[in-house]
């Protein structure tokens, strides 16, 4: 591994310290050597998607709402700060864990969501990243089970994982979450993945993971689209952007109203994040406002929102069906 060779090239002079978390994964050590609170936050972020996940860093850039450019760099410095830090390759003792886990959780995230949407190629999903994210979720919330947000990040990523089979058809393409057929989805994650929210619920106020699971939840209870508490899902996703703010949520949450109160309700949302001018290079903000647009009689708005939203997909899966959806959506 690139990372392994870095660390390794240099002295013999003191031995890192012992792993004495009891833990034998190479991978889990690598996501916590890479996530060590030495390196700064967006550090350990690219870090871990281009090492763990495997991402090339045009990827990378892309998940981080960044230019390729800044990412080269970010990553450069990372991996002569573990050098010079001589960081250790291993998982953290119990006592060291509270200090070290939240940042762990977040890269594990953003690795489904990688493997959930790919940034590229043809396949719309990764599945290989899905499985390994799960795997790393479930190995962290066995190492601190009573962590609330170890288990809100499993129970978010078994609740979404739940929808696999159903998202795309038999060629690969997308299918929209209305259109999914339910009776494809995973039941025996949607009960895992409700009982370990329920228990995580239970341990103290909820964090960003545990809401975002209680969406997943009541997305995986609804029968039927029509059948979706939209206005509950708006104001879960009013409470993330509280405690967890992000360009992201916004997007989300811009989403979530316009379901439950009208399109001219997430569009006014949306507006508020054009002044952020890493949201230009951000797909699903064009995707959600070329929807919008378009449901609320703005043709040729959502027709620019739409071109914008597909120049900006690299995947090959996802853009065709950007196109389709376009062309269902302003009958072009």
């Amino acid at each position: 591994l690139l990372l392994l060779g870095l660390m390794r090239d240099e002295d013999t002079s003191d031995p890192e310290p012992l792993d004495r978390s009891g833990v034998d994964d190479d991978r889990l050590r690598l996501v916590f050597t890479c996530c060590h609170p030495a390196l700064g936050l967006d550090a350990r972020v690219a870090l871990t998607l281009r090492v763990v996940g495997g991402l090339e860093v045009p990827e990378v850039a892309r998940a981080l709402l960044t230019t390729e450019s800044t990412m080269y760099q970010r990553l450069v410095r990372a991996k002569r700060k573990i050098t010079a830090a001589r960081i250790p390759y291993r998982v953290p003792a119990a006592d060291e864990l509270p200090d070290r886990v939240h940042g762990v959780l977040h890269v594990i995230h953003l690795v489904y969501t990688e493997g959930h949407v790919a940034s590229s190629g043809d396949d719309l999903l990764r599945v290989d990243l899905c499985r390994e994210a799960i795997r790393l979720a479930r190995l962290v919330a066995d190492l601190m089970p009573a962590d609330a947000e170890a288990l809100g990040l499993l129970a978010h990523l078994l609740l979404t994982d739940a929808r696999r089979a159903a998202r795309t058809d038999a060629r690969g393409r997308p299918v929209a979450l209305e259109d999914q057929d339910r009776g494809r989805w995973d039941r025996d994650a949607v009960v895992e993945g409700t009982a370990i929210l329920e228990h995580a619920l239970g341990l103290g106020p909820p964090g960003p993971f545990q809401v975002q699971a209680a969406i997943a939840a009541l997305h995986a209870e609804a029968p039927h689209w029509d059948a979706t508490d939209w206005p509950q899902i708006a104001a879960l996703y009013g409470e993330l952007a509280r405690i967890a703010p992000s360009p992201v949520v916004t997007v989300n949450r811009a989403a979530a109203l316009a379901m439950a109160d009208g399109p001219h309700v997430g569009l006014a949302l949306l507006a508020g994040l054009e002044a952020d001018e890493r949201i230009d290079r951000y797909q699903p903000f064009h995707a959600t406002r070329a929807e919008l647009l378009a449901r609320s009689g703005d043709s040729d708005g959502a027709a620019a929102a739409y071109r914008r939203a597909i120049e900006l997909t690299g995947n090959a899966a996802e853009r065709e069906a950007l196109t389709e959806r376009s062309r269902r959506a302003l009958g072009r």
